[in-house]
């Protein structure tokens, strides 16, 4: 049987900080070195992306994947372009393509030898401008890495960057175990409930098996006694709920976002009231 936590705010902890805080104790920049350091250290290998010649190509090249990469250069045999596949090499699930044509990047509003990511989950875009700057393959990947969200994004230390920055102000963390032969239906289901709310709730995974992810555990007041369990929090107020599960469903991930959203809603519209009738 489902239980219903208390809802409450977070109260000491400022929340564009807070999971940064809570992973490393650390700053962001630090969060996100460690993190590349430890992934991708060894050197990628050379893959082509696809080169997009027009507007067209380019919007289809974009639209078809969660997260994709889009390097702008003037020429496609340039250092700044060979880096460029260097990258697409190490990051082999995310879909890169490259263009050197003027009305594409005119289109873009991009100048020549600028890194694009592409994301659908919050129709949010990133440029990384290399003019006059040293940018190798190393950090196309850390901007990449740092920045990427998926349908569900997998919380760790890099990801949290790109969390901390999304659009989205309403974020949905399932809590649980990826070890558990259950993991794969449970993601299944979670996946499918995040497609319910594309564009309005960004959702996240938190594998309790990573040890400092111990840290949001406690922070909800939670035991792995009691996990597989939701969390879900508005990020302008910090108003948040918990929901403990027997069983993760896309019926139980729906009616625990609705509920929340309805709450949040009807909080917004008690000023409203308040004022119209202070008026009458």
């Amino acid at each position: 049987m489902a239980r219903r936590g208390q809802a409450g705010t977070m109260g000491t902890s400022i929340f564009p900080c807070l999971f940064v805080i809570l992973l490393t104790r650390g700053s962001p920049a630090e969060c996100a070195g460690d993190g590349v350091s430890a992934s991708h250290s060894t050197a990628g290998t050379s893959e082509k992306p696809i080169l997009l010649n027009n507007i067209e190509d380019t919007e289809a090249f974009i639209s078809g994947a969660e997260v994709a990469v889009v390097g702008f250069f003037q020429e496609p045999e340039s250092p700044e372009a060979s880096q460029f596949g260097l990258a697409a090499g190490r990051i082999p699930e995310v879909p890169f393509g490259l263009s050197t044509s003027p009305t594409v990047l005119n289109h873009y509003g991009v100048a020549a030898n600028t890194v694009t990511l592409f994301r659908r989950v919050d129709n949010d875009r990133r440029d990384l401008d290399m003019n006059g700057k040293d940018v190798d393959a190393e950090k196309m990947t850390r901007f990449i890495r740092m920045n990427e969200l998926h349908l569900v994004t997998e919380y760790n230390p890099v990801t949290a960057i790109g969390v901390m920055q999304s659009l989205l102000e309403l974020h949905l963390l399932l809590i649980t175990d990826k070890m558990s032969p259950k993991h794969p239906e449970r993601m299944r289901r979670y996946r499918s409930a995040a497609e319910l709310f594309k564009g309005q709730i960004l959702f996240i995974l938190v594998d309790i098996n990573l040890k400092t992810n111990e840290r949001i555990v406690s922070f909800f007041k939670l035991k792995k006694s009691q996990l597989p369990a939701l969390a879900i929090f508005h990020a302008p107020d910090e108003e948040q709920d918990v929901l403990t599960l027997d069983e993760v469903s896309v019926e139980h991930v729906q009616d625990f976002c609705n509920r929340f959203i309805q709450r949040m809603q009807k909080k917004e519209d008690e000023p409203e009231e308040k004022a119209l009738n202070e008026e009458l």
